[in-house]
Formats: C-alpha cells, sequence, structure tokens
C-alpha cells in the first residue's frame, strides 16, 4: 500500500475514534462524586453506555482496558451458547444395562455415561432413576459403571482459588454431575446435642458431628463457625465441628464435599435406595457400549438452563456449558482448549473484539480472565440484533426482582427496569446488560472496577444507573446505525 494510502486510512482511524469520544457525554458528577467517596480511582473503573438504537456511546471511559469481569464473563459463554448450539439444545445422559433383565432385576452391570448436563437437579435424577423402573429394572445385582469420557479436563484443585474447597462456586465441572455437585446437610439441635443428616443419604459415608451446640438465641455466622473435614478419605467419614447456637434451629448446609464423579455416585445409590431399589456392586470407572442405550435421558433445553446459570451465577454450569461448546465444535472429548476457541469464534462471528479477551473457563471464576468495556458493549448490541435476543435477556437478572439482583438497589425507581449480569470477585465489581428508561427507550450498560475498594462501588453503580433510567444517556446519541 503507497505511503499517502496508509497515512490517510490512519487518520481516518483517528478520526472516527475522535468522534466517538467527541460525541460521549462527561461523566456524571454525582457518580464520580461516589467512587470518590467509596475512594476508587476513575483509572480503575470502565463505563460504557449505549441507547441501542445508537451509533455511538453516550458515555465512554476506559473503554478498551482490558479489565476482569468476574461473573459477567457468563454472558460472553451465554452468547455463544445461543450462537452455536441454539435455545433448543439439550444434553443427555445414556444408560445401558449390561446383562439380562428379568422380573426387575439386571444381572449385570448398569452403565451410565455422561455428556456434561448442568441440570440433573435431585428431581430430574428422580425422573431419570423412574423412566429406568419404568424400563422393568429396581435391582441390580452387577456394578454401577460411570463412564466419564466425554471431558478430559486436567485435575481440579477445589482450594486453589480461594482456599474454600467445600464452597459450591468451586466445585470442578464433570460429565456426570448430580445436584450442582452439591451435598446438603440438616442441622438441628437435639437435647444437648446438634444433630447432622444429609438431604439424601451417603451409602457408605459416615457421618459424625463434634458440633458443640451454644446456648445463645442469636442465629449469626453459622456457617463460618463449622469446618466440614475428610481426615480419613479411606474410610468415607464425613466429620462436621465448630460451634453452633440453639436459635438457629433446623438449617440446611450445602456444600461441594466430593468429586463430581463421587457426588453422582452417592446421589444416585441414595435416591435409588429411597426408592426401594438395590445395587449390589460396587461403582467402577469404565467405557460405555457401542450399542444404543437402554435409557437417553435428555435435559431440559438450553434457554432454561441459561436462566439458572445467569440468574443465579452458577459456576458449576457455565464452565460445564463452555467445555460442551467445545465439544460440539470441534468433537469429543471437550477441554477447555475447544471451549475457548468456540467463545472466540462466535464473537469473532459477530464482530466483537476479542484482541483483549482472555478465557480461562468462561465462568468469570478467575484472576486472569479479561474483557474490555467495549467488547461487552459489543456483544450486548449484537445480541439486540439477533433473534434469539428474548432467550438472552431474559436469563439475566432483573433489579430488586430476581437473581443476583434480588436485594440489590431496592427502592430505586430501577425495580424491574433493568436486566444485568453481576459479576462480584475479591478486588472486582461488574455489571452489563439492558437499562430501559422511563421513556422506554433501552440501553447498553457496562460497568467494571478493578481495584481493593471495588466492594464499596454499589453506591456509583446506583448513581449511574438512576441516570441512564431518568434518561441521561438520551442526550447524546450520535448518528444512528
Amino acid at each position: 500500500m503507497p505511503l499517502r494510502i496508509t497515512l490517510r486510512f490512519a487518520a481516518v482511524l483517528l478520526l472516527a475514534g475522535l468522534a466517538a469520544s467527541a460525541r460521549a457525554a462527561a461523566l456524571p458528577p454525582a457518580f464520580t462524586a461516589a467512587l470518590k467517596q467509596a475512594g476508587i480511582p476513575l483509572d480503575h473503573v470502565a463505563v460504557v453506555v449505549q441507547p441501542l438504537e445508537a451509533r455511538w456511546p453516550t458515555l465512554s471511559h476506559n473503554a478498551g482496558a482490558a479489565l476482569n469481569p468476574a461473573s459477567v464473563m457468563k454472558i460472553v459463554t451465554s452468547f455463544a451458547a445461543l450462537d452455536r448450539l441454539g435455545p433448543g439444545y439439550a444434553w443427555t445422559t445414556d444408560v445401558w444395562a449390561d446383562g439380562v433383565v428379568a422380573d426387575g432385576v439386571l444381572d449385570g452391570d448398569l452403565v451410565i455415561k455422561g455428556h456434561g448436563d448442568p441440570g440433573l437437579t435431585l428431581e430430574r435424577m428422580w425422573l431419570l432413576q423412574r423412566e429406568l423402573r419404568a424400563r422393568g429394572i429396581r435391582h441390580v445385582r452387577g456394578n454401577l459403571v460411570l463412564d466419564l469420557s466425554h471431558f478430559d479436563v486436567p485435575p481440579h484443585d477445589p482450594a486453589a482459588f480461594d482456599g474454600e474447597p467445600f464452597a459450591l462456586y468451586n466445585a470442578a465441572p464433570g460429565p456426570l454431575v448430580a445436584n450442582f455437585n452439591a451435598t446438603t446437610l440438616r442441622l438441628r439441635p437435639q437435647g444437648d446435642e446438634v444433630r447432622i443428616e444429609p438431604d439424601v443419604a451417603l451409602p457408605g459415608v459416615a457421618l459424625r458431628s463434634q458440633v458443640v451446640l451454644e446456648e445463645v438465641a442469636a442465629c449469626n455466622g453459622w456457617r463460618d463457625a463449622l469446618a466440614p473435614a475428610q481426615p480419613d478419605p479411606a474410610r468415607l467419614e464425613l466429620v462436621v465441628s465448630g460451634r453452633y447456637p440453639r436459635g438457629c434451629g433446623e438449617q440446611a448446609w450445602s456444600l461441594s464435599l466430593f468429586e463430581p464423579a463421587a457426588t453422582f455416585d452417592l446421589t444416585f445409590r441414595g435416591l435409588w435406595a429411597e426408592a426401594g431399589g438395590t445395587l449390589d456392586g460396587a461403582t467402577v470407572p469404565g467405557m460405555a457400549p457401542q450399542t444404543e442405550p437402554l435409557l437417553r435421558f435428555v435435559s431440559e433445553p438450553l434457554a432454561a438452563t441459561l436462566v439458572r446459570l445467569n440468574k443465579h451465577s452458577n459456576n458449576l454450569m457455565t464452565r460445564n456449558l463452555y467445555l460442551t461448546l467445545g465439544a460440539e465444535a470441534y468433537g469429543a472429548p471437550a477441554t477447555l482448549e475447544k471451549g475457548e476457541r468456540a467463545v472466540r469464534d462466535a464473537l469473532v462471528r459477530h464482530h466483537v473484539p476479542t484482541d483483549k479477551l482472555v478465557l480461562e473457563n468462561g465462568a468469570g471464576l478467575s484472576r486472569i480472565e479479561r474483557i474490555s468495556a467495549d467488547a461487552l458493549t459489543r456483544l450486548l448490541h449484537a445480541a439486540w440484533k439477533n433473534p434469539l435476543f428474548a432467550e438472552f435477556a431474559s436469563a439475566l437478572p432483573i433489579v430488586a426482582i430476581d437473581g443476583t439482583l434480588k436485594r440489590r438497589f431496592n427502592g430505586s425507581p430501577l425495580g424491574g427496569s433493568a436486566h444485568l449480569k453481576t459479576g462480584t470477585l475479591r478486588d472486582v465489581s461488574a455489571l452489563a446488560g439492558y437499562v430501559v428508561t422511563a421513556r422506554g427507550e433501552r440501553v447498553s450498560f457496562v460497568m467494571l472496577v478493578n481495584h481493593a475498594n471495588a466492594g464499596r462501588s454499589e453506591a456509583a453503580q446506583r448513581v449511574l444507573l438512576e441516570w441512564v433510567h431518568a434518561g441521561g444517556a438520551s442526550g447524546r446519541k450520535g448518528r444512528r446505525r
């Protein structure tokens, strides 16, 4: 390319950038004052506010900075999933009877292969087992064989992220995951002791309570005062120690205690026994037969999965979806590398910039994931133009109504007027989604804060969101598309 043409092209890009900046209004003074009050410098904040029908943003500050979005990254994975898989996509969990079935007895092994269904709740596990009973199986004389070959992921240390190995948000992904890998324990004062019982029986696991009952009426911070431990994994003994106030009465405590395959095994056996079934053999790894399964249990559709995933910011569901994307795009087994390629491909197809994008698991539970506010804004606008916009937007939490925003911004005129994904980590607070103004205009909203005081940014978020809702973003729309 001749030098004069190159220079002319560069000048056009520079002028375009200056034009966009000129059309962006200054940040509202009340917003900057709220950030200053929280001790958050402006250079640690990125903001882009843009009416969906406008070509240029009304507000744009640090739009190109690569920042950690925390769980806001889930909308990136969700967008890619709707684009690649479609709202009706469903996972399957396949079951084989490797033996003869007669008079309700399987004289052989029960083989189960998972494909990453992130929504196998207790209710759906019960439905799966009901389908097996309808096919004539009530007693299994062989082993329970679990085929985990659909995923190929590195070993997962649940304590590595923040030292909380039993937290549900740290649960590992897996091809067979039951009830979000949650084991729910019920605690209840009884006499001078605290009884602990699992919500679903844990066959083969001894549960021992060393919890001290405190004679206090207040019930504050009881979860933090308890500590589960497995001192001897070979004995499959679960010990819970700590203190528990009598005033708490009965409480449910959900934890990620075991690896996904172990939780699936225990949950399957516990529910099977509850329904009067027996399973004589051990649980062993293996490969499924190369034949049609006896049962192909189909999950809820992706559109329904995205609602639970985003409204409640479920990390495990997102990680399973991320891996599924890779497997569907590039073949099994699913890997993190394939998941990243699939997400990037989807963004590139919709002209969403990926030069600042850093992916680790697609869920935002990461210290290294990065994206710019500009890229998130372009994704929100690409979703708005997509025929599946309704499915995308309806999965986001609604301010002061549900999900992770149910108790935020209460009493604000924003209530019910914004669908926003939240993101929270140590040193990170983020929001991204859509706001409907008082005049009915739809506006995309992105605000990312990466700073030690990020947890104090809620007042600034509220000020800016209310400014947008009141119509502040409508003043300078620039040229229409």
